[in-house]
């Protein structure tokens, strides 16, 4: 990829606005047809304005480019606008729409009556356009608050934008903080981080350096001291010991220990960090929300658990002929004595690997209370783990933020505490990726009166954020479980099934030669060898045997982000093997895309009912209008330019990221540079997201490894103490 043009290698290129043919208030993008002089015809400019209007004057710094659908374009990697000062453009620039309340007869009107002087007029002396015929008190006073608004807009996105925030950025910021932008910023561009999604301390760092706040500012040491916790927090720990949380500030800032803990006593006063006592002497400090989100599922676990069963008393030994007789199946002994808990439990968990019978379990469930008449609520964390859940059960079943009515204007749930799910019982199934700030917000639309029925794989990889629930809730010891160990004689016939178990108790997997098995694995001496046998079998030996389409039924799965075998450089590979010659392409931060492309959510983004982990197909790319559409099972997502960081390619995809799904084949590649991360719950996790085939390609030294290592760090959790506490405490922090 060629780099990007340094400022003496850009063009300059000035000129009037003819016309705006697209502009995103949201990100800045804009395609503008410019009268340039010199040039016969109005030419294409590319770039990013907060706002724009014919008639203005545009000043810009970029390149000519052809591009093979549009031809040629200039596009701007820096525009500034300038306002008209031609009657011609005075008049087109008041006429476009730009200010609320003059439309093009009004702007023709305006520039007779007063020329040049007409932007002082409507600034400096307003009474003036009352001479004017149909201008009365309200005409006047919403055309001089427009002028206003727009101007004020102009003067904060030239401040921001002087001190290097982006154009969607600065929007984001205008639009929360309003006509106080600026004063805002400057006091506390920290605040930022807190105030803002999307902006986090770096970026308010650099902004805060530009301004010239000292370096051991308070406000900065304060900032940073949430930032080291957020970081903390992201490796999945829900607290950090006040030492550790001391060192890792004063690293990352490179400020002094006392300016840190004078920090961390000013965040706890202002309860944005909440403290604990912990083993011995010292403190345990969490991030508020996180704390509140702890302390609130441990204590709506526990009034779920205490409250009535909504189904009454159940004739266990009746209802089991019953529903065996409906289902046409005979329940195993374990799976009887499930029956019998979870039919007496107001709250529980079912947990076990694969194979060995979850779902018919959780179906025979369901049957036996659906026949008392109850309404059943079923979901999951992911779209295409509730998809599966809809697919075993025959019923619908959302994702969890569906269920819970997710509402982006608002940026909170319609469903709490206030306004609970019309529901007898939850089923939430892949709990295992459930972190605590959703099971908070779960918990909290769960009625009093209903059940709730956990059903996950414990031995998976924990939730990718914070806390650690699943597990917790089982070693708690006071929530019932019933963990499945039994393999069905029907699933001991895939090798994907006994391999997934054998790995989670130590053993090395059965490597079987056999063509027709749904399990292989290739040795390979180096990583480069694997990476050639990964390309082999992902594009040729795979499709061709078994039927597979390399990109919508084959997943690699790989440990790392980063190195020859990592997911950026696997992705960037079979990309061209398999999609190369899609057209049209365009790169944005650092990737290429092109129509067919498979992608990767990685952020929830909460306006595109689009969230972390689900993998779409690019449809199609508009050039003209800046748009990317992504089809997501079958609903056409749009993504502007400059919100395609929140993708990845995913040919391949860390094996983290899979949680939730399945695919019908799997090629995971080990190798010993991924010697970090080669532990027995990673490798688990990848074999048992394969439903018809896995492939591991792996340096024998590495596998083994992988499934020797039971190293897994515990997580930095209380909840299985609070449930196991007697009463909990409510933390001072409320609204989490």
């Amino acid at each position: 990829m060629p780099a990007s043009p340094s400022a003496d290698e850009r063009e300059r290129l000035s000129g009037s606005v003819e016309r705006v043919t697209f502009h995103s208030e949201e990100s800045g993008f804009c395609v503008l047809r410019v009268r340039v002089k010199g040039q016969r015809d109005p030419v294409a400019v590319i770039g990013s304005a907060a706002s724009v209007a014919a008639g203005e004057f545009i000043e810009a710094l970029g390149q000519w480019v052809n591009d093979r659908t549009h031809g040629l374009q200039f596009r701007a990697t820096l525009l500034r606008i300038v306002p008209p000062t031609t009657l011609e453009g005075i008049e087109k620039y008041l006429g476009s729409g730009m200010v609320r309340g003059i439309g093009p007869h009004f702007a023709k009107k305006l520039v007779k009556a007063f020329g040049e002087d007409v932007f002082d007029v409507i600034e400096q002396t307003p009474e003036r356009l009352r001479d004017l015929d149909g201008i009365g008190p309200k005409r006047q006073q919403q055309v001089t608050s427009a002028w206003a608004e727009q101007k004020a807009i102009r003067a904060i996105m030239v401040f921001l934008q002087s001190h290097g925030v982006g154009t969607s950025r600065s929007v984001r910021i205008y639009k929360t903080y309003g006509d106080e932008a600026i004063v805002r910023v400057t006091e506390d561009p920290y605040r930022l981080a807190l105030d803002i999604h999307g902006i986090g301390f770096k970026t308010a760092d650099a902004l805060a350096e530009r301004l010239g706040i000292p370096r051991d500012s308070p406000l900065r040491a304060r900032a940073g001291v949430r930032h080291a916790l957020a970081l903390w927090s992201e490796q999945g720990h829900c607290y950090c010991p006040r030492d550790r949380l001391t060192d890792q500030a004063v690293k990352l800032l490179g400020i002094p220990d006392d300016v840190i803990h004078a920090a961390i006593d000013a965040e706890m006063a202002e309860q944005r960090l909440v403290s604990e006592p912990g083993p011995g002497s010292e403190d345990l400090l969490f991030l508020a929300p996180l704390h509140q989100a702890e302390v609130n599922v441990a204590n709506r676990l526990r009034t779920l658990r205490d409250g009535k069963l909504p189904w009454g008393a159940i004739d266990v030994p009746k209802a089991i002929p019953w529903v065996e007789d409906k289902a046409g199946l005979t329940l195993s002994a374990s799976q009887r004595d499930a029956v019998a808990l979870v039919c007496a439990s107001k709250v529980c968990v079912i947990t076990g690997g694969p194979g060995v019978g979850k779902t018919t379990l959780v179906n025979s469930l369901i049957r036996i209370l659906s026949a008392k008449k109850l309404t059943v609520t079923l979901c999951a964390p992911t779209g295409r783990a509730a998809k599966r859940l809809s697919e075993t059960t025959g019923l619908e079943a959302k994702t969890v933020h569906r269920a819970l009515e997710f509402d982006p204007k608002a940026f909170g749930f319609k469903r709490s505490l206030d306004n609970p799910l019309e529901t007898d019982l939850v089923v939430l199934d892949e709990s295992s990726m459930m972190d605590i700030v959703l099971m908070n917000q779960l918990l909290k639309a769960v009625p009093d009166e209903a059940a709730l029925l956990l059903v996950g794989d414990v031995d998976q990889l924990p939730s990718v954020g914070p806390g650690s629930v699943l597990g917790d809730l089982i070693e708690s010891g006071v929530i019932p479980t019933v963990r499945l160990t039994e393999i069905f004689r029907q699933a001991e016939s895939s090798r994907i099934i006994v391999n997934a178990h054998r790995i989670n108790r130590g053993e090395m997997p059965i490597a079987d030669r056999d063509p027709a098995s749904d399990f292989h694995v290739i040795p390979a001496d180096s990583p480069e060898a694997i990476f050639g046998k990964l390309m082999q079998v992902v594009t040729e030996r795979i499709p061709a045997r078994y039927g597979f389409d390399p990109i919508a039924d084959i997943q690699v799965l790989t440990p790392m982000n980063r190195g020859g075998i990592g997911v950026r450089a696997l992705n960037v590979e079979l990309q061209q093997r398999l999609n190369g010659r899609a057209e049209p392409k365009i790169t944005k931060y650092g990737t290429t895309f092109a129509p067919g492309d498979k992608v990767l959510q990685m952020v929830n983004n909460y306006d595109k009912d689009v969230y972390n982990g689900d993998i779409g197909r690019i449809a199609r790319i508009d050039l003209e209008n800046g748009a990317v559409l992504i089809d997501f099972d079958g609903r056409e997502v749009s993504y502007e330019l400059s919100e395609l960081d929140e993708v990845s390619l995913a040919y391949a995809a860390s094996i983290h990221k899979s949680q939730g799904s399945e695919y019908p084949a799997v090629v995971i590649p080990l190798a010993m540079q991924h010697y970090l991360l080669l532990e027995r719950n990673l490798l688990y996790t990848a074999v048992t997201r394969g439903r018809k085939l896995v492939v591991v390609i792996a340096e024998p030294k590495a596998l083994a490894m992988a499934v020797r290592n039971r190293k897994a760090t515990k997580r930095g959790t209380r909840l299985a103490e609070r449930l196991g506490a007697g009463t909990v405490p409510v933390g001072p922090i409320s609204g989490a």
